[in-house]
This record gives structure tokens, C-alpha cells and sequence, in this order.
């Protein structure tokens, strides 16, 4: 991939991290939004080189763990149904509902299929008319421009046998909501880079006003996370909050304004369940009217479907970064990535899978401390 070996250069990452040291003087707290960013910082131990007392808190960034256990089992109630082609990405066929998952649904005769991109699913509907075609369309608002354009691409083919069941939650709202947590101790936010190339960076300016907190729009690699984090710092330390961009290859403060507008045309805000925290107001997108006949949820009448989580379970905890996952005690033991409990220990985003990948196992001798505090507590994911 171009470009890659410049952004994981040992020197370079050396002297971001020396300037690192020298600039921060007190123990500043920084969550990071994305579990992609959550991966790189723990794979390459970024984490654990920090100055002393400097702590990264890994918040709600991973699209797969935040999606509501309901979403699962409405996703596997479809898919149990004749004639039903449920389509996903992979890494949610493993995510567990509340008694299942859709892997072992299709082990057991469900045409449940993995799909690279939700054109995928719409071709599917063209070549299989005589089926129906669900397309289980979760994510942050990096995918949402592509399942708008899918819906988009139905409609004008007129196809009847395609729909999507919608889960699309939002950053911002969630990000607010960690803020007005009456022990919240996030300092700054690393905001993600992707979310940001859509959206651009005008949704985080009222954030920085209203809590007077840093954002810096960051990538993904191991110097884009250290620049950001520097970044950060040297806001904390002069006592700014503003934005800031070190994502510059890849973001400008509009966003991409064709994809904002697919979103748009197809999607309305709505509130939206992120699962293990609870009900977020207008933290998410759902089909407007006019592409109702789309609505997987409204079609097979699925909507009113509610879920129990796992009580042993604490994503809630771990998702809002108020815990890690070390504090779980099924943490490697009875949830591991071949047989999890919850969501983050499954998603190649999720915080639980980056920290056994890497693995950090939990000790008696080094107890973690809690961050922030999840606005459901002990809510399982």
C-alpha cells in the first residue's frame, strides 16, 4: 500500500514520542473514538509508552459493538424466515444475539450470506427475484453514504425483494453524552479519520465550545496516532480547546459533500439503542418515509422485538471506557474471540479482540482504573 511504510517509521515514531514527553506535564486523559485507532494503539503498545499518568481511554468507536443485541435477534428472526437471503459483512455473523448467532443460524439451514459491500446484496436481489434480499446494514457515518447509494440504486431498478434492516449510529451525540457524565475525565478526543473524510469536522465545533475540549481529527497508523495525541497534548498543556486536523491527507473541514447528500436523500436522525449503554436521543439514521417499502424492520414486523444481554457481560463498561476489558472476569477465560460473550471481543474493531490479540491478560498486581463511567453500568453488550 503506498504510503504505508513512511507512517510506521521506528525513528520517526521515536522522536514523536521523545516531543511527547517533554510537552506533557500532567496526567492527561484522551479517548480515542475509532476501534481501528484502538487496535493500532494496542497492537504496537502505543498505549503502554505514554508519559507517566497520560492514559488512553478507548471509547464507542467500533460500529459492531455498539450495535443493540435487539438488531441481532431481529437480524436472526429474518433470516429464520422461507425464502429470506439475510446479507451482512462478516464480522457480525459471530456477534452473539441472546441466544445465537447468525453463523450457527446458518449452520443450521438460514440462507445467511457475507456480502463485501451492500451493492452485493443488491445484485443479489436482480439475480434471485423469486427471494427476498436483507441487507443488515450497521455502522458509524463511514458507511452510511454507501448503504444510501444501495437504496438509491433499488429504487431505481425497482426492485420489490431488497431491504435493508438499519442500525446506523452517529459520533457526535455519543460523544456529548460521555461529556455531560457527571464523572466523565475525557480531556481531548482523537476523532476518526474516516468518520471525518464523510463528515467532515463542522459537527465537533459546537462540542469544543460548549465542554471546552480538545478534538483532533486523527488517522490510523502508529505516527498518525502519535501526531495526534502530541497534537492533543500541546492543546492541554497551553489550556486550548479547538480543532485540529493531523488527517490532512485524507480530510477537509465540509467533509465530502456527495456523500452528505446521499445520506441525506435516503437517511433521517432518529434516536437509536447503542447496545451495553443504553438509548442515545438523535444518535442515529433510519430510512426516510419515502423509502419506508425498504424497511426490513417495518416489512417482517420485527420492530418491536426487545432482547436480555448477557449479564456476565460488561461492554457497557468497557465501550463507554469507563472499564477494560482486563477487569472482566470472563476476560480470556469464558469469553475469548472462538467463544465471546459480547460484541468487543468478535469485531476486528472491538477493544476486548485488540487487548487479547495483543496479550494483555488481567493480573491482581495491576488492577485498572475506571475512566469514565458508562451510562448504563454493568449493561451488558
Amino acid at each position: 500500500m503506498k504510503y504505508l511504510d513512511e507512517y510506521r517509521d521506528p525513528a520517526l515514531a521515536r522522536r514523536l514520542l521523545d516531543e511527547l514527553h517533554r510537552t506533557a506535564t500532567r496526567p492527561w486523559q484522551i479517548m480515542e473514538v475509532c476501534g481501528g485507532q484502538t487496535h493500532t494503539l494496542v497492537r504496537q503498545g502505543i498505549d503502554e509508552l505514554l508519559p507517566a499518568g497520560m492514559r488512553m481511554i478507548h471509547g464507542p468507536g467500533c460500529p459492531v459493538c455498539v450495535t443493540p443485541l435487539e438488531t441481532l435477534d431481529r437480524a436472526m428472526a429474518v433470516a429464520a424466515r422461507p425464502g429470506v437471503i439475510l446479507t451482512s459483512f462478516g464480522d457480525m455473523l459471530r456477534v452473539p444475539g441472546s441466544r445465537t448467532d447468525l453463523l450457527a443460524l446458518r449452520a443450521r439451514g438460514a440462507d445467511v450470506r457475507v456480502v463485501y459491500t451492500p451493492m452485493d446484496a443488491v445484485k443479489l436481489a436482480e439475480e434471485h427475484p423469486d427471494r427476498e434480499v436483507v441487507f443488515l446494514a450497521v455502522g458509524f457515518e463511514t458507511t452510511a453514504p454507501a448503504n444510501a447509494m444501495a437504496v438509491l440504486h433499488a429504487s431505481r431498478l425497482g426492485l420489490r425483494n431488497f431491504s435493508m434492516l438499519v442500525s446506523h449510529v452517529l459520533v457526535p451525540p455519543a460523544m456529548t453524552a460521555l461529556l455531560e457524565s457527571p464523572e466523565c475525565e475525557v480531556q481531548a478526543f482523537l476523532a476518526a479519520g474516516h468518520v471525518c473524510a464523510v463528515m467532515g469536522w463542522t459537527e465537533y465545533e459546537p462540542i469544543v465550545a460548549r465542554y471546552h475540549v480538545p478534538v483532533v481529527v486523527t488517522g490510523f497508523e502508529p505516527l498518525d496516532l502519535l501526531e495526534g495525541i502530541l497534537m492533543a497534548a500541546r492543546q492541554l498543556e497551553d489550556g486550548r480547546a479547538g480543532i485540529e486536523n493531523q488527517y490532512v491527507r485524507a480530510v477537509r473541514r465540509q467533509g465530502n459533500g456527495e456523500a452528505q447528500s446521499a445520506v441525506a436523500r435516503v437517511f433521517q436522525v432518529t434516536d437509536r439503542a447503542w447496545r451495553g449503554i443504553g438509548d442515545l436521543p438523535r444518535s442515529g439514521l433510519e430510512l426516510r418515509p419515502e423509502f419506508a417499502a425498504f424497511d426490513a424492520a417495518r416489512r417482517y414486523d420485527v420492530d418491536g422485538l426487545h432482547s436480555a444481554e448477557h449479564p456476565e457481560c460488561i461492554a457497557g463498561g468497557i465501550l463507554t471506557g469507563a472499564r477494560l476489558p482486563t477487569d472482566c472476569t470472563a476476560y480470556g477465560t469464558r469469553c475469548t474471540p472462538r467463544h465471546p460473550l459480547g460484541a468487543p471481543m468478535v469485531s476486528a474493531e472491538g477493544t476486548c479482540a485488540a487487548f487479547h490479540a495483543a496479550g494483555r491478560v488481567a493480573t491482581a498486581a495491576t488492577p485498572s482504573t475506571p475512566s469514565t463511567p458508562s451510562t448504563a453500568e454493568g449493561a451488558s453488550s
